[in-house]
């Protein structure tokens, strides 16, 4: 199982291995030597149907669920490459239950990310943008990488950007949809 994930403003897509994927609300224990955490919002689908370059017809039979989660990349001192900043162990949370796609008819449904009071994160559902995104990413992930049934695709919904530095012991980091919690972790230095 492959996370294939697609940059905010990019039009390449990366996997994040299976062993970054963190679905139930476990704490984030930040690996010694990592000095900043940084974040990005992402929309995900579950792959339900195995595909090879992959048409634009067809992309809907594709997937069967999606959520809205966080991806956390773990800065190292001495590199930033994307590589290793985000293959750390449980840092793609992609929380269960999934909803159906049709929830993504509803404009007024709002996806919040919170750390501790402070607003990181604010979306009221763009259904067409959103759907628009996904597809177009399981077409392109596609073309170069055999999808599988299991797999997650997921897009940011905007770039990458500081959490926390090794300053902060910890903080708490909440995101909801429709008004439900989806994840609730803390980031633990």
């Amino acid at each position: 199982m492959n996370i294939i994930t697609r940059p905010y403003g990019s039009s390449c897509c990366y996997c994040r291995p299976d062993t970054t994927w963190e679905r139930e609300n476990k704490d984030f224990y930040v690996p010694e030597g990592i000095s900043e955490l940084q974040w990005a919002p992402i929309v995900f689908v579950r792959i339900s149907k195995a595909g090879k370059c992959i048409g634009r017809k067809f992309v809907s039979r594709y997937y069967d669920a999606f959520n809205f989660g966080a991806l956390l990349y773990c800065l190292h001192e001495d590199d930033t490459a994307i590589a290793f900043s985000s293959c750390t162990d449980h840092s793609s949370l992609l929380p269960f239950p999934m909803y159906n796609p049709v929830v993504m008819e509803n404009e007024g449904n709002i996806y919040k990310v919170t750390a501790g009071d402070e607003l990181l994160f604010n979306f009221g559902m763009d259904q067409k943008m959103l759907l628009e995104q996904i597809e177009d990413t399981i077409c392109r992930a596609s073309g170069t990488t055999s999808l599988r049934i299991g797999d997650f695709v997921a897009v940011e919904l905007q770039p990458v950007s500081h959490l926390c530095s090794r300053n902060v012991s910890e903080m708490p980091l909440k995101g909801s949809f429709c008004g439900n919690g989806i994840f609730d972790i803390r980031v633990i230095f």
